[in-house]
């Protein structure tokens, strides 16, 4: 099958596209379809007969499933005695918007991302997009277990130092930024009161999500009671809150 597809992939009009998977991720694909599919922007969508547009939004809600998982039972093995909120923590180190937009650049899938002609400067969070758009196309072209491998191998153990994340801390304002972002919500972070005087005046500021108010938290500064109230808001979103 391995010769195969390398055979295919040298007589194939996107032989380029080939290359570029294997020098990436280190294998031909089987069905290459599915990874011009999933490199296609949906400003860059094709309509079907049934006015249907085509694009990898699908795949990316795939992939976005499969790296989860597949980062999950990694950490899960790796930090037997670390708990759940650690772990998540962790996962959300990992496989948010900046880190994967980041790393999508890095292993340059946002030079073969198709976009329209009206997005040209590729929205912000196209590259990160992408990258999950391919895990979706790997696992449906080649199974979890290879896929599992590949974001392991050739992702993980490469691209991110643990020991390093394990020492960053986490900005929860900026994880609900990138969670607002990517499933098209309103976020605010308004300061709804203050109390005490002087030395001892505090701020109320809360997490409002299109609008309607999810956490509060009181500080001492604006700045710190945003970031509370973010963490709890956070937590909340994550399942690790009392809701």
């Amino acid at each position: 099958m391995l010769i195969g597809n390398k055979l295919r992939s040298y007589f194939s009009s996107d032989r380029a596209l080939h290359q570029s998977i294997r020098n990436v991720f280190g294998f031909y694909p089987g069905n290459i379809s599915l990874f011009k599919l999933a490199l296609r922007h949906k400003s860059a969508s094709k309509k079907t007969i049934n006015g249907l547009k085509v694009n990898n939004e699908r795949l990316e809600y795939l992939g976005d499933a499969i790296l989860s998982a597949v980062v999950a039972d990694y950490l899960f093995r790796k930090f037997p005695y670390k708990s759940e909120g650690f772990l998540t923590e962790m996962r959300s180190k990992i496989v948010s918007r900046v880190s994967l937009n980041k790393l999508a650049h890095k292993l340059g899938l946002t030079k073969l991302i198709s976009i329209g002609g009206e997005h040209q400067q590729k929205g912000k969070s196209a590259g990160g997009d992408a990258f999950e758009a391919v895990v979706g196309a790997i696992y449906l072209d080649k199974g979890y277990e290879f896929t599992y491998k590949i974001i392991v191998k050739r992702i993980i153990n490469i691209h991110f130092d643990i020991e390093e994340l394990v020492e960053t801390e986490i900005s929860f304002k900026s994880s609900l930024l990138e969670w607002a972002q990517k499933e098209k919500h309103e976020i605010s972070f308004p300061v709804i009161g203050e109390t005490g005087e002087k030395h001892q005046k505090q701020y109320i500021v809360a997490v409002e999500i299109d609008g309607e108010i999810k956490a509060e938290a009181l500080d001492y500064s604006i700045k710190g009671a945003e970031r509370l109230a973010a963490e709890k808001a956070w937590n909340q979103l994550s399942g690790n809150g009392n809701k």
